[in-house]
């Protein structure tokens, strides 16, 4: 009897340890428990922890709340300015009712996979390429909510969505490539053109300072040679000044001959040279009438041997103490010039021939 009572003690042990291992349940920190009895749901929902369950007529599925990262395969659409384009994202969302994820839909995780393609989808085509480049921050949140409004009732939350890349084809690669290239270069003339009018506003004030200091010009020209042989350069390469050229162009005009009756040079606007020389005023031009020795056309003698003759005639009276030769200060319309009395025969026989001839 005792035996018989043992056995029975030990079964009954047995079968409730049994019992024990088979209605335990564990539920971790981040799972909730969703219970069906006989194939019923429970409302109550189990909590992390141990718990128990009813062999053989519970079911314990348990939910994760956790944020799942789903990521979007690459999806090949085109946009509303006809470009093909293949954008790929990622999705994350988390449970937020594990009642719903379990009952309203049989895998959430592929529910949420299938709507986020064809939502991507949706927007490659009402988007331009510009907006899927540069504003992407706007296309996530319309992703997000195209994704979040059915998956509401499926016990998910849609935390974010981005878009991970924007594949173009190489034809559009080297467009986008030449229009960015042209605006840098376009950029880039603007700014040396504008450079250029700068540079050539201060070299204008720089050109009027100048004016107004012409040994300015001839510093500038001193500088500019000693920054050229700065370089070791073997030819040296310098400006002539265009006013020396003026200078050597005046100095190289030919003069008027003296006359062939011997007068000293005396003219019928102003006074001779040797009056000038003598006194010290300075002479006009000589004005010499042609001889009849003189052929007509040929070169008359320069100014400045005239102006040497008579001054050294003029020397060489002062220093033998004579008186300066008087000479004709005016001349009377149709008089001839007279170098200190009147004129001999043969100038007036000149004269009367280069009077016929001038009639």
């Amino acid at each position: 009897m005792i035996e018989t009572l043992l056995t029975v003690l030990v079964v009954l042990l047995c079968c409730g340890v049994a019992y024990a291992v088979a209605a335990a349940r564990v539920v971790k920190q981040y799972e909730r428990g969703v219970v069906f009895r006989l194939g019923r749901l429970r409302r109550e929902v189990r909590q992390p922890g141990f718990t128990m369950i009813v062999p053989a007529v519970d079911r314990l599925r348990k939910v994760n709340l956790q944020i799942v990262t789903l990521p979007v395969p690459a999806q090949e659409g085109i946009t509303r300015d006809n470009v093909t384009v293949r954008v790929d994202a990622v999705v994350y969302f988390k449970v937020v009712s594990p009642a719903d994820a379990v009952v309203a839909v049989e895998d959430y995780r592929f529910a949420v996979s299938q709507m986020a393609q064809t939502s991507l989808r949706s927007i490659i085509g009402k988007s331009d390429l510009d907006d899927l480049l540069s504003n992407r921050e706007k296309l996530n949140q319309g992703l997000e909510l195209m994704i979040d409004s059915p998956a509401v009732g499926w016990g998910v939350h849609i935390d974010r969505v981005e878009i991970k890349d924007v594949s173009l084809p190489e034809t559009m690669k080297r467009s986008m490539a030449r229009q960015a290239e042209a605006d840098r270069e376009r950029r880039a003339r603007v700014i040396n053109a504008d450079a250029e009018f700068q540079a050539s506003r201060k070299l204008a004030d720089a050109a009027g300072e100048m004016s107004r200091q012409p040994a300015a010009l001839q510093l500038r020209l001193l500088q500019t040679v000693v920054a050229v042989a700065a370089e070791k350069n073997s030819t040296l390469v310098l400006p002539f000044p265009v006013e020396l050229l003026r200078f050597l162009e005046r100095a190289q005009q030919p003069a008027a001959p003296p006359p062939a009756d011997g007068s000293t040079g005396a003219t019928a606007n102003g006074p001779s040279a040797d009056d000038s020389a003598a006194y010290g005023s300075p002479a006009d031009e000589p004005v010499a009438e042609p001889s009849a020795a003189t052929p007509a056309g040929a070169p008359s003698a320069g100014r400045a041997p005239a102006r040497a003759g008579a001054l050294a005639g003029a020397t060489a009276r002062r220093a033998a103490g004579q008186a300066p030769a008087p000479t004709a200060r005016a001349r009377t319309q149709g008089a001839p010039a007279r170098a200190g009395g009147e004129a001999g025969p043969s100038a007036v026989a000149s004269r009367d021939e280069r009077r016929d001839d001038g009639r």
